[in-house]
């Protein structure tokens, strides 16, 4: 049992030290993977409409 106890305390203790994100840098972090997920997004979304396009031109030429 005291094992347990000394590890409890040990986790306590390096919780502790943990240097925790503020409300900011929170914020500031999904708003950019918002913005990166929109940019993907719209590359994707583009990349497919060529692709779709220049497949159907080739099939068309056949």
């Amino acid at each position: 049992m005291q094992k347990i106890i000394q590890y409890l305390r040990d986790v306590r203790s390096e919780v502790a030290k943990v240097n925790w994100p503020t409300k900011d840098d929170i914020s500031a972090g999904t708003v950019l993977v918002i913005i990166l997920s929109i940019v993907v997004s719209i590359y994707v979304f583009v990349c497919d409409q060529g692709l779709q396009a220049a497949i159907g031109l080739f099939l068309r030429a056949r």
